[in-house]
């Protein structure tokens, strides 16, 4: 019978050194090794795993975190617009409130000042009614003077023809010191012609309006004739631009100008061109 064959396994060089051997291992150790090994694969295996699963988790909860994020800013941004407009909206208000206190101070003050003007003019007015008063009762004495007074006339000048020419003579007189307005017609200011016509008619005569027409009413006299009461004029006949009254004494009253307004002059400083007499 052949023996069997014992395979020859090569041996390493450093074989024949106890210290160099590999020591020889069974099966059942192998088997053991590999299985607590296995083991602890399966074991790293399940960690492995259930670390994913658990980091899996915060993956998603980082995934939603940004949408929570946004939202959060989108309110506090809101919130903060809120309360800015809130602000805006007090501030506009405690604006309104105080103008409308201050139109209301203003208002108060307004018609304080009216009241005052008002009783200031109430009290100006009631003055100028006790002067006009007064002032009629001082004409009505100075045309009583004039009246008694008419017949006394220089010796140079021809006497009144009537009693009208004192009339006319002292409302001209009384009105000596008024205005001189261009158009006025009285009571307070006149132009030449209005104050020559308003006198004439305290005696019941009608002139014409302007001096140019006044000029040529009644009957012309020379300048060396001429007569209180009569009609002086400046200018020709019929275009005359200005009338005074012939009052004696060489002088004539006439509303002269704005600078002068209702006064006596002497005709020999500003000669007339003619005159005519209506009484």
């Amino acid at each position: 019978m052949e023996e069997p064959l014992v395979p020859l396994v090569p041996m390493s060089h450093t074989a024949h050194i106890r210290s160099h051997r590999k020591p020889r291992r069974n099966a059942p150790s192998l088997a053991m090794r590999a299985g607590v090994a296995g083991g602890v694969l399966s074991t790293l295996a399940v960690a492995a795993a259930a670390g994913s699963a658990s980091a899996a988790e915060p993956v998603t909860q980082t995934m939603e975190l940004p949408t929570l994020t946004a939202d959060l800013a989108t309110q506090v941004a809101e919130s903060a617009d809120a309360t800015q407009q809130a602000a805006a909206n007090y501030q506009l208000q405690a604006e309104r409130d105080a103008a409308a206190a201050k139109a209301a101070k203003q208002a108060k003050a307004d018609l304080a000042d009216a009241k005052t003007k008002a009783e200031a003019k109430k009290k100006k007015a009631e003055a100028a009614r006790k002067a006009a008063a007064a002032d009629a009762v001082s004409r009505s004495s100075a045309r009583s003077v004039l009246s008694a007074s008419a017949s006394t006339t220089s010796t140079n000048v021809a006497a009144p023809a009537s009693g009208s020419v004192a009339t006319v003579i002292a409302f001209l007189k009384a009105q000596v010191g008024d205005a001189y307005v261009m158009g006025g017609t009285g009571p307070n200011a006149w132009d030449c012609s209005g104050l020559v016509q308003a006198a004439f008619k305290q005696v019941g005569v009608d002139l014409p309006r302007v001096s140019q027409d006044q000029s040529v009413s009644g009957t012309p006299v020379s300048l060396s004739n001429v007569q209180v009461g009569d009609i002086l004029y400046w200018g020709a006949a019929g275009s005359a631009y200005h009338v005074g009254v012939y009052i004696g004494n060489g002088q004539y009253l006439d509303a002269a100008n704005p600078s002068k307004g209702v006064v006596i002059q002497d005709l020999s400083g500003y000669p007339a061109t003619g005159a005519v007499r209506v009484l």
